[in-house]
């Protein structure tokens, strides 16, 4: 069990953190509905938005850096193979 201090500021530091890591998860979910879809223009307009959605969350320390690295590759691959078909 934390003691009070830091259970005070785990609570604020996870209020300030989860809505950078709510929005980094809607907007790579939106961009993977959208790179199944047939709309190539809106899903790269979708994977640009869940970029930066990333980087801004892992600047800040909500998400891992790796992590949002990895998360944008991925995408970036999905969308790639998306235009090539």
């Amino acid at each position: 069990m934390p003691s009070k201090k830091t259970a005070r500021v785990q609570e604020r530091r996870r209020v300030r953190m989860a809505p950078l890591r709510t929005r980094a998860k809607s907007s790579v979910s939106s961009a993977r509905k959208l790179i199944g879809s047939s709309d190539v223009e809106a899903a790269e307009k979708a994977v640009t938005d869940a970029v930066v959605a990333l980087d801004k969350a892992a600047q800040k320390g909500a998400i891992p850096r790796k992590n949002a690295s990895r998360r944008k590759s991925r995408l970036m691959k999905q969308l790639a193979s998306t235009k090539s078909d």
